[in-house]
């Protein structure tokens, strides 16, 4: 047992059933998986498991599909994992009813298989009680390695743990120590680093972060609703002007919680967000009137590297500027590649997560030079947030069955 959930140490894994929810919701084009980093984070699991004696059933949601839809079908992914493990992977037109239970009982220890979309059947989303049951009568025990949908109370990555044996799979293990070590248990200082567009998605983030972490650097269009906030003209910038007063409350909790914020001092600006526009820095409260805020500037830039740099401890959430696009993409590759080093050289924990967060360490090169990059999107902002993940309390130690 670790961390109050039992891990696959404690799961008898020899010719048992295993349910396995795992996160295979990658992108895809022209039929084809695209993007395979959720796949290389599930397959130790899988292997584990199956080199174990265990018979893997694997179940996951593919996108948003309105019933049975063949473009959001588990078959290509399938093909791509097996691929990936170097053994055959089997695939099953169902995930519940007679194919599934066919192919469940013609398995042998150390088979794969992979059921189709759960989110074909309107039981998965509503955690019914009947389709639970339905996925819980092809498995002897669950085990949870998808941390990106532990959000969702969902019946494949909820509703099995309280009808079957729950364990946390080693993607979910490595996620969880990951992230309690940053948030719960860190080294001091904390740092976080928050950015994206918009205020407005992130301030259950932001009041949560000022009571954890001592810096609290903003970045991306968010800042522009701090700096306007404080009566800075921000110009066309993006910016949640209707915001302004929650802004400074949370300067002010800030403040109270002995959290340092840092804002932008400069900025890289532009009259229109597009590739080969022309650009240049001003400092921040000289931005004109008809350009717009797209990156910090490289005082800024250096001002959060130097905070970084006094630091034990990281937690990154949302590009500093419009990283998408040339040059706007500067202060946050420098400020990446600052604490890839700082990493390396042992000086920082290092945790990132989101998916323009991931998007923008991989344009950096930095990614596998943090301490974790999560792959979670909404799960890992919640889990900022200090909110309760159901995929995750369910794992929580309770008597095995």
């Amino acid at each position: 047992m670790v961390g109050g959930f039992c891990t696959l140490e404690d799961a008898a894994l020899a010719g048992k059933r295993v349910l396995l929810r795992v996160d295979l919701n990658v992108p895809m084009k022209n039929g084809a998986v695209s993007d395979a980093t959720r796949l290389e984070r599930v397959t130790p699991t899988i292997a584990e498991i199956a080199d174990k004696g265990g018979k893997v059933i694997l179940l996951s949601h593919l996108g948003r599909p309105k019933g049975r839809d063949a473009a959001l079908s588990l078959r290509p992914v399938a093909t791509a994992l097996a691929a990936m493990l170097n053994r055959p992977v089997g695939f099953v037109e169902d995930c519940v009813g007679p194919a599934a239970h066919a192919a469940v009982a013609a398995m042998q220890p150390g088979d794969i298989v992979c059921l189709e979309n759960t989110r074909f059947h309107g039981g998965e989303e509503s955690n019914d009680q009947a389709f639970v049951a339905a996925l819980a009568e092809l498995g002897d025990l669950w085990i949870n390695d998808a941390f990106s949908a532990a959000h969702r109370a969902h019946a494949s990555t909820e509703g099995l743990g309280h009808l079957l044996p729950a364990y946390a799979g080693r993607a979910m293990q490595a996620e969880l120590h990951a992230l309690g070590k940053a948030l719960e248990t860190p080294e001091h200082p904390v740092m976080a680093i928050v950015g994206g567009a918009k205020i407005s998605t992130k301030l259950a983030l932001l009041r949560h972060l000022i009571e954890k972490v001592d810096f609290l650097a903003i970045g991306g269009g968010m800042a522009n609703t701090f700096l306007a906030a404080q009566k800075t003209s921000v110009g066309k910038s993006l910016a949640e002007p209707d915001l302004a007063p929650t802004a400074r409350e949370i300067l002010t909790a800030a403040d109270r919680a002995h959290c340092e914020i840092v804002l932008p001092t400069d900025a890289v600006v532009a009259q229109a967000l597009a590739a080969h526009v022309a650009s240049h820095i001003v400092p921040i409260d000289a931005v004109p009137a008809d350009a717009m805020i797209l990156d910090l500037g490289p005082r800024s830039a250096a001002l959060v590297i130097s905070v970084l740099a006094r630091a034990k401890t990281l937690l990154w959430n949302g590009p500093v500027g419009a990283f998408e696009i040339e040059p706007f993409d500067t202060a946050t590759i420098e400020i990446a590649e600052a604490a890839a080093e700082l990493t390396a050289a042992r000086k920082l924990l290092s945790i990132a997560g989101g998916g323009d967060t991931v998007a923008a360490l991989n344009r950096a090169g930095v990614t596998s030079r943090f301490s974790y990059v999560s792959t979670a999107g909404g799960a890992f902002l919640e889990w900022l947030e200090g909110r309760a993940l159901p995929g995750v309390e369910i794992l929580q130690a309770k008597p095995r069955k």
